[in-house]
């Protein structure tokens, strides 16, 4: 997966389920490896979430599965709704 950095920002992220998570505001490098370790997405469905004035979600680039026009991440059980407005 080659892409700069800075084309990931305002990309929209779903889940593989097509749930809309929210959009990518900034990203986490590990310097020390030399690679990404998670994208910070704000902007965030309000349906994922039932803690109010949550403002941001830190997704671990390991559960990215691919990047393009959206980024699509890993269906966690339990970490988000399957209807996302529910």
């Amino acid at each position: 997966m080659n892409r700069q950095i800075t084309e990931l920002f305002g990309l929209n992220v779903y889940t593989e389920k097509s749930v809309s998570v929210g959009e990518v505001e900034d990203v986490i490098i590990d310097v020390d490896n030399k690679k990404v370790d998670s994208l910070v997405v704000g902007k965030l469905n309000p349906g994922l979430v039932d803690i109010k004035n949550y403002k941001g979600l830190k997704i671990p680039f390991r559960i990215i599965q691919s990047v393009g026009d959206v980024i699509i991440i890993h269906h966690i059980p339990g970490a988000f709704r399957s209807g996302g407005d529910d």
